[in-house]
């Protein structure tokens, strides 16, 4: 069945075309995607509107979060399509405007494409999953909403919810958590992030152009959504020892945390 697409008049003349795809039931999980060619999952199309406005190691010490406030952003939402396979298992708990913080940047560390991460992440039913997954075409799927909490980023370094200003408040069901020790503790970059995945293995080479470019637009397109511009950081900033982002997205990170561009 083919996709129907919803175009939406954005701002400053910009569009934004959604492409929703359904999925019935399924849990949620983080799992090392199917390879290329993997059948995804069975899915309807239909129209959608859009939105309104994880052996025991020595203790690492905590990282220094970002000291500057979200800047308020003119509100341009860019030229972006953004296929939609919402799954409700990947839903965690409501996360309004006033409880976002941070944009959390990852790889998947697996092959494959968006759809076959997705359906990778609800097979393996442990409920974790990112709002955003990112192919090296450049193809943009989300699959929770912006305002719902999403497990993409797991426990984190001991005194780092302080540290980041993201106090555990009850808001996260924490379905499917599994403490992994007491040096990492902390579990509240999930309650006031937006999560992007990225389709890459760490040591396999360079970042696509259109992977990255998709990446400014989604970014570009959570500014507009919430009018402000939160702070970008990776997983393992958030929880030290963690591989993603890798070692070849280093000097991307450091364009994107200081003007919100890989250029």
């Amino acid at each position: 069945m083919g996709d129907m697409r919803l175009t939406a008049p954005g701002r400053a003349g910009h569009r934004l075309v959604l492409v929703a795809v359904l999925v019935v039931g399924g849990g949620g999980a983080c799992a090392s995607a199917p390879p290329d060619g993997a059948s995804p999952a069975t899915t309807a199309s239909a129209h959608t509107a859009l939105p309104a406005a994880p052996t025991t190691a020595a203790a690492p010490q905590p990282t220094a979060a970002p000291t500057s406030a979200p800047a308020d952003t003119p509100a341009v939402v860019p030229d972006v399509t953004i296929h939609q396979d919402m799954r409700s298992g990947f839903a965690h708990g409501p996360k309004p405007r006033q409880f976002q913080k941070y944009i959390v940047l990852h790889d998947t560390e697996g092959t494959g494409n968006p759809q076959s991460v997705i359906s990778g992440w609800d097979n393996a039913g442990q409920f974790i999953a990112a709002h955003f997954v990112i192919g090296k075409d450049g193809s943009v799927w989300q699959t929770v909403d912006m305002d719902v909490i999403a497990h993409h980023s797991g426990f984190g370094d001991t005194g780092h919810n302080a540290a980041y200003g993201v106090p555990e408040d009850g808001r996260d069901d924490r379905r499917g958590t599994q403490p992994i020790g007491s040096w990492a503790s902390d579990y509240g970059m999930n309650s006031y992030s937006v999560g992007i995945e990225l389709i890459h293995v760490g040591g396999a080479g360079d970042y696509p152009k259109a992977q990255l470019e998709a990446l400014d637009q989604v970014i570009a397109y959570i500014d507009a959504y919430y009018g402000f511009a939160s702070p970008i950081i990776d997983h393992k900033m958030w929880r030290t020892g963690n591989s993603d982002t890798s070692k070849e997205f280093a000097g991307y990170l450091a364009s994107y945390r200081d003007h919100r561009s890989y250029r």
